[in-house]
């Protein structure tokens, strides 16, 4: 069909151009003799103006009709500065219904209001909106960035394979039955981390992939069944060597997309510390309010809670926030309380508030007159400000504060308003976790990462304290980027499964195939894969990945727009031999 030009681009310079537009009727406005209509397609807006001769031609045209409009681009005599193409009109001269369209179910606009339950089942009329289709078209235009800049750096792009082994020693694979094979399975990737480590072994040295991936598990605001990751391995690197390829990719992003020059190099902060100072592995340093551990103010103390915690091993820490005394009440105490109890598992929150230079609050009256001098020194008080303690475990009272950290921190809107990007790396990850369901260690990060060289010893007499060649990378409090230095000796790759739980038949069968390549000159490699919607939902500034999906689920995992996931025909079923026990 003729189009000379997008609605949303014509501007001052294009007055006295003869166009011909296309687009969605977005809003109509009857003025007597003038009919006003806001054209929309993919580039924005523009106004259409149809004078009495033209006008009886869309007498009947509604909202998200599509129109094909030939005139003659006038300025306004009154702009409107809320459109990009405020200054400017279209003086329609001919117009074609292209299409006619119902009543649509939705608001089509950025500030809908329409729910978004309703709004996932229209996805496609949801998708009209300016909004989504800027933060889809941002999406395109950062895959490209990273295509381009990684081209540059030496990474060839290569496909690694959709039906793969199931690897169970992750999070639960999504499985597809083989019709040629009954009762065996496929499974869909969770990643191409095996398949990557095969490539190095062949010999591709610079890898990476804008990579489909799929892990069943429970959802969130930023967690998708399916899901795309930007995936990069190379071999013969050390960690700061991939470290320097990720971050110049993310100069060439944030200069790209934001006109953002970021700092040369981000700064690291290893797991342990990073634990201490925010309770969490992924903090967001656009704000202070570290925890500060008063454990050692403590040793003395008559308070009982304080007593036994110290004689436990435990931690006592808390936080500081300057100015913030009266802005929480005993209900509003009380409630942060439950929020870290229910959450965390924490035994009780202690707080403190400071009133013409002395302590009230709950341990106000168990503190001697050396430790409230102690305190106001550590913690540089003054006047209303309000100190919150959690006394616990190590990591129950760290993950407490953390938790009390974030919370306080948008509750008194500590967080700048302006655009600010702070990025941490996070190294040095704990290499194995405890179990309690199966009762035994298994990989933090996951099997195939390589131990810290000076904690291999330890895999087997002190598996909790071996440290990994793990990393992550975190912006403004989300987790970015996960990475490691990976296992290339075999030996090595077997004791670590070995410490896992892992027998060597077990190894064999799942992992054989994979051990076996190490035989044949494996090279030293590491990557990392960064979430590509997860960084899409930042640069777009909101907190809901399904704002940078196509076609999202629910976070039940269900998409509205199609119904599924959906039953099948028995004679499918039948075909790939399965059959379905019912609980009725």
């Amino acid at each position: 069909m003729e189009r000379t030009c997008g609605n949303g681009t014509l501007r001052l310079e294009h007055v006295g151009r003869k166009v011909t537009l296309i687009g969605w009727v977005a809003r109509r406005r009857n003025f007597g003799s003038l009919v006003f209509i806001d054209l929309r397609d993919r580039s924005g807006l523009v106004q259409v103006v149809f004078d009495e001769q033209i006008s009886e031609a869309i007498k009947d045209v509604r909202s998200e009709y599509i129109l094909q409009v030939w005139g003659t681009v006038r300025k306004r005599t009154e702009a409107n500065p809320k459109m990009a193409t405020g200054e400017i009109e279209v003086h329609a001269e001919k117009v074609n219904i292209v299409n006619t369209a119902e009543t649509p179910p939705i608001t089509i606009a950025d500030d809908t209001d329409s729910g978004e339950d309703i709004r996932l089942k229209y996805r496609y009329l949801d998708l009209r909106r300016p909004v989504l289709q800027h933060n889809l078209m941002l999406r395109h235009r950062v895959c490209m960035i990273t295509r381009e800049t990684l081209d540059q750096e030496g990474f060839v792009e290569v496909e690694t394979p959709i039906l793969a082994r199931s690897t169970p020693e992750g999070a639960r694979d999504y499985l597809v039955p083989s019709r040629l094979y009954n009762g065996k399975f496929w499974a869909l990737p969770q990643s191409p981390q095996l398949y990557k480590q095969m490539l190095m072994v062949g010999g591709m040295e610079k890898y990476f992939q804008i990579a489909r991936c799929f892990r069943d598990e429970d959802l969130r605001a930023d967690r998708q069944p399916s899901f795309t990751q930007i995936d990069v391995e190379m071999s013969f690197a050390e960690r700061e060597d991939i470290w320097g390829v990720c971050e110049r990719l993310m100069h060439a992003i944030f200069k790209g997309i934001k006109g953002i020059d970021l700092e040369e190099h981000f700064i690291a902060v290893p797991w342990e510390e990073c634990m201490r100072r925010f309770g969490t592995d992924k903090p967001d340093m656009r704000y202070g309010n570290e925890i500060q551990d008063l454990t050692d103010l403590f040793q003395n103390s008559q308070f009982s809670l304080f007593q036994t915690v110290i004689a436990e091993g435990g931690e006592i820490g808390a936080l500081k926030f300057e100015q913030a005394a009266d802005k929480y009440s005993r209900k509003a105490l009380d409630s942060l309380q439950e929020f870290i109890k229910h959450g965390f598992k924490a035994h009780s929150l202690a707080y403190l508030k400071v009133e013409d230079g002395k302590f009230s609050g709950s341990v106000a009256k168990v503190l001697s007159e050396e430790e409230e001098g102690a305190l106001k020194e550590r913690l540089d008080l003054h006047d209303n400000d309000l100190v919150l303690i959690v006394a616990d475990k190590k990591r129950v009272a760290q993950s407490s504060l953390g938790a009390l950290r974030v919370r306080l921190a948008k509750e008194l809107d500590l967080i700048p308003k302006e655009e600010i990007y702070k990025f941490l790396w996070v190294p040095d990850f704990p290499m194995f976790e405890w179990d309690e369901e199966e009762q035994r260690w298994q990989a933090a990060h996951h099997p195939f990462t390589a131990p810290k060289a000076e904690d291999v010893d330890k895999l087997f007499t002190d598996p909790e304290h071996v440290s990994s060649s793990a990393y992550d990378l975190v912006l403004n409090g989300y987790e970015l980027l996960s990475g490691s230095i990976r296992i290339h000796d075999q030996e090595l790759q077997s004791k670590v499964f070995a410490a896992i739980g892992m027998t060597e038949e077990q190894a064999e069968q799942k992992f054989g195939w994979f051990k076996n390549a190490f035989r044949y000159g494996t090279p030293p490699h590491g990557g990392f894969a960064i979430g590509l919607e997860r960084l899409i939902m930042i640069l777009c500034g909101t907190e809901n990945i399904r704002d940078v999906v196509a076609f999202p689920t629910t976070n039940s995992a269900i998409d509205l727009m199609s119904d599924s996931p959906n039953t099948v025909d028995q004679k499918q079923l039948d075909i790939l031999g399965i059959s379905i026990d019912k609980d009725e």
